[in-house]
């Protein structure tokens, strides 16, 4: 005579968010009130057990055995034993029952509060919470049995699962580029003619040329311009440094000119006398004992030959050492190759020079080809890293960068990206996102609720799931 329970009331508490009512006809036991809660060890269960409804004769017994299950996982927690008038006593006189069987006499006892504490196993998380019910005869024979469940648990910490949202980047009309170097040539003392096989000329000389040539046979690419400034170091009176660099500049342009045979137009230069910006840079990361001093020099309004003069003569051993190792660096001639790089239409083909020379791919380019692969794939995420390698100083490259990132759980370089992916509100839900992922939810729901209000449809079911994380 076996009877299926009959669930009329079910409050789950602690940690539980997600419960299934079942209604099972037919019953004469019932299930109400049922609780389950955690702490970080031990899992708590109480329930109302009623079997008022519940016929059985004086020679059976009906057993009620509450079973957490998770795949092949179990724990049994003890037994309600309710017992006809002859099985009741036999289990008093023999001291039958499990000592953690609760005996009751049927026609005693019509319900009863259960509780069960267990040691919490994370494996329980997602377990069901059954009851197993069995009616046995007189020899404690099973007559019938059968299994009913009560609840799913859903302990599973709930995890925040954002939506990102990348922005397109705007295509470019043209694809402008630049290649930069800088070449160390040696002229004669006061003079400004080359000559290509004087010290190391022909090398630095070849550095011009192999930038130039990388640009220039290319099929993909046309020079527009080349561009040459000349330096000229500190010593010496100035007027003929403005000299030596303005005609050593002119010099080497006639060179570059006639290997190419660039018509005048394409070169351009400019020359700067005495490099003390160069300077500069060198003594500030320099460990020279005088250094402040010399800065001090170096920043005054004192004319060039005067600032040149004083550090000679107030530091003469950091001056020494400057000119034998610092100045011969700061006679130099700076170059720039501009070039345009035609458009990308095939998919493949970006792909393939994102993989070897991204730098002649513009970020709508890298865009549409990443809409051809599989979001948050290896291949997807490495695309928005080029992109923002390429341009790290453009904001939507950054945004998008940080997206991929924050998807990979690598919030430091997330950071890093959005503190220069602008004020867009695909931003502001960016930074939203970066903030719940750092458990600051506050900040975060401010963020959602400001992007919301700018535009943001994800942003809503963000808000969402930090609200359940709250609950």
């Amino acid at each position: 005579m076996i009877r299926n329970i009959y669930i009329i009331c079910l409050l789950l508490s602690g940690l539980m968010t997600e419960a299934q009512i079942r209604l099972l006809p037919g019953g004469q036991a019932q299930v109400s009130n049922l609780d389950i809660a955690r702490t970080e060890g031990n899992l708590f269960v109480s329930m109302n057990v009623d079997w008022s409804g519940l016929e059985i004769k004086g020679n059976r017994e009906m057993f009620f055995t509450p079973v957490l299950c998770f795949g092949e996982k179990t724990l049994t927690l003890p037994s309600i034993l309710v017992a006809g008038r002859n099985r009741y006593y036999h289990h008093l006189r023999s001291k039958s029952a499990d000592s953690t069987v609760m005996l009751y006499r049927r026609s005693e006892v019509t319900a009863m509060d259960y509780r069960a504490v267990v040691p919490y196993e994370s494996w329980m998380n997602e377990s069901k919470l059954v009851m197993d019910e069995r009616e046995c005869g007189c020899c404690s024979d099973t007559l019938a049995q059968n299994r009913d469940t009560l609840v799913t648990l859903n302990f599973a910490p709930k995890v925040f699962r954002p939506q990102f949202v990348y922005i397109p980047p705007k295509a470019e009309m043209v694809k402008m580029r630049e290649m930069k170097g800088s070449a160390y040539i040696d002229f004669p003392v006061n003079r400004t003619e080359i000559h290509e096989n004087y010290r190391s000329n022909y090398t630095e000389l070849q550095k011009i040329r192999n930038t130039i040539d990388v640009v220039r046979n290319d099929a993909d690419t046309r020079i527009t311009s080349v561009f040459i400034k000349g330096y000229a170091s500190p010593e010496g009176a100035f007027a003929n440094n403005v000299r030596l660099a303005k005609g050593r500049t002119q010099t080497l342009k006639e060179y570059v000119r006639k290997q190419y045979a660039f018509p005048d137009t394409l070169l351009t230069t400019d020359f700067e006398a005495e490099d003390w910006s160069g300077l500069e840079r060198y003594v500030a990361a320099s460990g020279l004992s005088e250094k402040e001093g010399i800065l001090a020099l170096i920043g005054s309004d004192l004319e060039p030959d005067v600032k040149e003069r004083k550090i000679k003569q107030m530091y003469p051993a950091d001056y020494a050492y400057l000119y034998r190792h610092v100045y011969p660096g700061l006679r130099h001639s700076d170059y720039v190759v501009e070039y345009e790089v035609r458009a990308y239409t095939d998919v493949e083909e970006v792909k393939r020079l994102l993989r070897t020379q991204p730098q002649k791919l513009s970020l709508q380019e890298m865009y549409v080809a990443a809409q051809e692969m599989v979001p948050g794939s290896d291949e997807y995420n490495e695309t928005f890293e080029i992109a923002v390698r390429m341009f790290p100083d453009d904001s939507v490259a950054n945004l998008n960068a940080a997206n991929t990132a924050m998807g990979l759980g690598d919030l430091k370089n997330a950071a890093r990206y959005l503190e220069k992916a602008g004020d867009s509100a695909e931003a502001v839900y960016a930074r939203a996102i970066y903030a719940a992922l750092n458990n600051d939810y506050d900040t975060a729901a401010r963020l959602f609720a400001d992007a919301r209000q700018r535009g943001i449809a994800q942003a809503a079911d963000a808000l969402k799931q930090l609200q359940e994380m709250k609950k």
